[in-house]
């Protein structure tokens, strides 16, 4: 039944406001990454903006899913996750880590990381408290920030090697200090946070009752260093949420097969949240993840050689073309400082890169919460087939003469 009026009056109007959308919309934008993508698409150029490889998944992963819908695994699986993969998580970390996990409390299998991250923040962040965050951050933290009432503090990791200052970030900390969002390996920057970094982050954590929510999907593409987590630390298990999936690790990033692991309260909490804003992840998917944790140790190996062969090839190619590169540590991005190059902003030069020579990058400033922080940087990614990054590289070269 619709709303009528009197006639010849006007219906009253639904709000006074400008727009129909919330002010929580209205203070961030469309990805910045995915709409580099999408020009890249239609000049049919090369993509080296979005993190998704351009070859294939392992064969015995993809099979796995296979059986799983042919075997009628078509409905919901429990909404926290199929008891199978939350039982190959914890044997994951058991194996690689010394962690025990509890299956049946500590998991949730989520539809990504991506909602496994906003799904912790809205279960532990109320509006008004204060989130910690690295900058340069992957660019889904502030609207994760603006859409869960967090008020961010931002500490800097500061060039060429993305250095951690010690007082920046103890002054980070307050008795409004809710969370703290770690990345290691880190994008866009391949920092591999090291055992001391961790060990102070801890300590403020423990100090000011703060939880850490850190994101670990890069944590077997490794070139230096090694990876530690923080729930691993004396003290950090109650009070960390561990983020993680099959997106990087596998070459999965349209799956959408992720999970947060901490202990109650703070997974019941999560796990409320994720009810209500997804239900569940793919159930058939969900039985195929179980048959990627279980990969050997040999998987992983080959994974970083490889990952590191094609970052060699990418950094030689944008040095040779002119860029000024900061070598990653892990994760599969290379930062670049762009300021040879004379344009005034990092948008328009990616723009240009797209339109002039058909490579895509990633503005800097979408990675720091002042744009002109990150006026003189372009990211690349380098999960790519070795023939594609060299085909890319025969395109930048052709900067030189532009």
């Amino acid at each position: 039944m619709s709303r009528s009026s009197p006639k010849g009056t006007p219906p009253a109007p639904i709000s006074d406001r400008k727009t129909l959308g919330s002010k929580k919309a209205a203070r961030f934008t469309e990805s910045v990454i995915r709409e580099m993508t999408r020009l890249c698409q239609k000049q049919g150029g090369i993509n080296l903006a979005q993190g998704f490889p351009d070859f294939p998944a392992p064969e015995a992963i993809k099979e796995a899913a296979v059986a799983a819908i042919r075997a009628d695994v078509n409905q919901y699986a429990i909404t926290w996750g199929a008891r199978s993969l939350r039982e190959a998580i914890a044997g994951k970390y058991q194996r690689d880590y010394g962690m025990e996990i509890d299956p049946e409390r500590d998991v949730v299998v989520c539809c990504g990381s991506t909602e496994a991250m906003i799904a912790s923040m809205l279960a532990v962040v109320d509006p008004g408290d204060e989130v910690v965050v690295f900058e340069p951050f992957y660019e889904n933290y502030g609207p994760d920030a603006i859409l869960s009432g967090a008020v961010p503090r931002y500490v800097t990791l500061h060039e060429p090697d993305w250095r951690l200052d010690a007082d920046e970030l103890s002054a980070a900390f307050n008795e409004r200090t809710r969370a703290i969002i770690i990345n290691t390996p880190n994008n866009p920057t391949g920092k591999v946070f090291a055992a001391e970094e961790l060990a102070q982050i801890a300590s403020l954590c423990q100090k000011w009752g703060v939880i850490a929510i850190t994101d670990e999907i890069y944590e077997h593409i490794l070139y230096e260093g090694r990876h530690i987590p923080i729930a691993s630390l004396d003290g950090m298990r109650d009070r960390t949420v561990t983020i993680n999936s099959l997106s990087k690790t596998y070459s999965l990033t349209g799956w959408r097969v992720g999970w947060a692991i901490a202990t109650p309260p703070l997974s019941d909490a999560i796990r409320k949240v994720h009810d209500f804003l997804t239900v569940g992840a793919a159930a058939p998917l969900q039985e195929a993840a179980v048959v990627a944790l279980g990969l050997s140790d040999g998987y992983y190996r080959q994974l970083a050689e490889d990952y590191r062969a094609r970052r060699d090839v990418l950094l030689s190619a944008l040095e040779q073309s002119g860029f000024v590169c900061f070598k990653p540590d892990g994760a599969y991005y290379i930062m670049t400082d762009i300021s040879g190059f004379g344009f005034s902003d990092d948008t328009a030069f990616a723009r240009h890169l797209i339109q002039t020579v058909g490579v895509a990058a990633v503005p800097g400033s979408s990675f720091y919460h002042r744009p002109e922080d990150g006026a003189r940087k372009l990211r690349f990614t380098f999960c790519k087939r070795e023939e594609t990054l060299r085909a890319a590289a025969e395109r930048l070269v052709l900067l030189k003469r532009s």
